[in-house]
């Protein structure tokens, strides 16, 4: 038998709560149903809970896949474009030739520049990094991890503000893309990329609770919990989610995934139904939800149920990963 929790909530300010328990002391920041919620306890403890429909966040259909696996990359796309305005005949050298490098691209360029020149290292090194995620991933990582050690927000310097339209596309999960300025938090999600594809996941769920909570960053997080089967932490993060958008559907099943898998089916089976529960969802979301379900059915013995949801699949997606060989075994048994 469970020891009695102790836990006093007291409103301190408009959406700031302060929660007193038995373990510490901490703190809660966002109203339920206005947006992201994060706390902070006094153990160390961070945790952000999701919401919807935040601004910079939109959806990517891919296909033929269940998952995305560990190993396999999603790099971040970035498009830093120079703004009109130039630097003038007085303005710093290294100034000067970031803004070259940016005007063809240059991304190793901009490293050097950034190398070079300490007062422009920040933004010169946050577009480096971005840009050379796909192809130099030493390199990116170095710059990223530079920058994201400053705790500063890169599109607060001056070089930003004055010379740089920034945008830098981030695959959080299948069927979530985050589309972010270069910021702190683009870089915190490249960067927890670069240590998710190494294997070191404790290293990017560190990164990823370092950053402002948003439901993109609750996704990534989700996702990187279950890698580790830390499924009490899945379950928290994604406690009161609703089916309001294609990241909470996608949150949902990852919710139903951790209760499967601490073999509470029935709680499984309600968190897969509502992530089934609308029909206007994003395709790849809507199949990895079924997929999952059907392997919760199997579980149940409700092998009927478990193949008409993965014929429901087929019947959209012929080349969903793992379908037809799902389907062979249920039949086979």
């Amino acid at each position: 038998m469970g020891g009695f929790r102790v836990r006093k909530s007291f409103k301190v300010a408009p959406g700031v709560r302060l929660n007193v328990t038995k373990r510490g002391v901490g703190a809660t920041v966002g109203a339920r149903g206005a947006g992201p919620r994060y706390s902070v306890h006094s153990s160390g403890r961070r945790t952000v809970s999701a919401s919807s429909g935040i601004p910079g966040l939109y959806y990517q259909s891919t296909h033929g896949g269940k998952k995305a696996s560990p190993s396999r990359s999603r790099p971040a796309q970035a498009a830093p474009q120079a703004r009109p305005v130039k630097p003038g005949v007085f303005s710093p050298r290294g100034e000067k030739d970031l803004y070259k490098a940016l005007q063809k691209q240059d991304a190793l360029a901009m490293k050097t520049v950034g190398d070079q020149d300490s007062t422009i290292r920040l933004a010169a090194y946050a577009m480096a990094g971005l840009l050379l995620l796909n192809d130099e991933r030493a390199k990116a990582k170095a710059c990223l991890e530079s920058v994201f050690s400053t705790g500063q927000e890169p599109t607060a310097t001056q070089f930003f503000s004055r010379y740089v339209r920034a945008l830098a596309q981030i695959k959080i999960a299948d069927g979530v893309t985050a589309e972010l300025p270069l910021n702190r938090d683009a870089v915190g999600l490249a960067l927890a990329e670069i240590y998710q594809e190494e294997g070191d996941l404790e290293k990017a769920i560190d990164t990823v609770e370092q950053l402002e909570p948003s439901t993109y960053c609750a996704v990534s997080l989700a996702e990187l919990y279950a890698e580790l089967k830390r499924y009490d932490d899945v379950i928290e993060l994604t406690e009161g989610v609703l089916n309001e958008d294609d990241a909470s559907a996608l949150l949902l099943v990852f919710r139903g995934v951790a209760f499967r898998e601490q073999g509470f089916l029935d709680a499984a089976h309600e968190a897969f139904k509502e992530a089934l529960r609308s029909r206007s969802r994003n395709a790849t979301i809507r199949h990895q939800a079924l997929f999952e379900r059907a392997a919760n059915y199997s579980i149940q013995g409700k092998k009927g149920m478990a193949r008409k949801d993965l014929e429901r699949i087929l019947a959209e997606d012929s080349s969903f990963e793992g379908v037809r060989e799902r389907i062979a075994e249920i039949t086979s048994d």
